[in-house]
């Protein structure tokens, strides 16, 4: 069933779970996506990443195919535009059949950001397309360093934020970073951080750079209010992990053989993070079908 992030993100506001948006590029990453979804019994959101949709698969090639797979699936299926920065890229996305946009305009002032943001809300509202915002920077972990002030969500700028764009999400930067994190590293949270910005909006808020924060941090981010997590680098490392494995065992593998092996294998790392989200079984399709 293909969808917009906003219902599924209600929902799981309302019940106290997270989303999890996988980053995928190609018919064989998203369909791995869904699959690990299904067993999970869980709703999903594919995300794209700008560079991926510049460099790899632009909205008239990747919207059939995830919507052809979101229609045979037995789970709910978003397919979000993320880290958006061009606007002219998200408005053709939306007109090509995304469900949802990331809006990050995060690099201007607030008040551009919130101006930024606004003018996609309403544009995207003529789409039925559902819209997250982002306040705060999210540094590379292999990138420049960030203080707290410099870096975290303002919890009062996320309150206006808020009210003044109608964003449906919020992603807000809490102590995660985008990229490996180094070998032995997990992030510090800012969980006081959290639960003001969740007192104060209310409205699903987002996680980025999941990949590395470990168990911990992901589930006590969930139970303080995290609706959405997205993961990018721990599923391609899944990827990338089983290729190798198999070529060492086999060098001469069938090229088929080893796409087909890299999709399954890859779906367990897609159901761990499902778990840890506690999203699995959270299917309004199961619900409606177990009523």
């Amino acid at each position: 069933m293909y969808v917009s992030m906003k219902e599924m993100l209600q929902k799981a506001n309302k019940e106290n779970y997270a989303v999890m948006a996988i980053n995928c590029f190609n018919l064989e990453t998203a369909r791995a996506v869904i699959k690990a979804a299904e067993l999970e019994e869980a709703p999903i959101i594919i995300n794209i990443f700008q560079e991926h949709f510049e460099k790899h698969s632009d909205s008239e090639l990747i919207t059939p195919i995830v919507k052809r797979l979101a229609e045979r699936a037995s789970i709910e299926v978003a397919l979000n535009f993320d880290h958006g920065q061009d606007t002219n890229l998200l408005k053709k996305a939306i007109q090509d059949g995304f469900s949802s946009i990331m809006v990050d305009a995060s690099r201007f002032d607030l008040d551009g950001n919130i101006k930024v943001t606004r003018e996609m809300v309403e544009y995207a509202s003529q789409y039925g397309v559902s819209v997250e915002g982002e306040i705060g920077c999210l540094g590379g972990s292999e990138g420049r360093m960030f203080t707290k002030d410099s870096m975290y969500t303002n919890p009062l700028e996320a309150k206006r934020f808020v009210e003044e764009t109608g964003v449906d999400a919020l992603a807000i930067s809490i102590g995660t970073s985008h990229g490996n994190y180094p070998e032995g590293m997990v992030p510090e949270f800012d969980f006081e951080r959290l639960k003001e910005i969740k007192s104060l909006t209310g409205i699903p808020l987002v996680l980025h750079g999941g990949s590395g924060s470990g168990e911990y941090n992901i589930k006590k981010s969930v139970e303080l209010g995290i609706n959405k997590i997205n993961v990018g680098c721990d599923f391609f490392n899944a990827c990338t992990a089983s290729i190798k494995e198999q070529l060492k065992e086999n060098s001469d593998i069938n090229f088929f053989t080893l796409m087909h092996q890299m999709e399954e294998e890859s779906i367990e790392k897609v159901r761990y993070y499902i778990r840890l989200s506690k999203s699995n079984q959270k299917s309004t399709k199961l619900a409606v079908l177990n009523h």
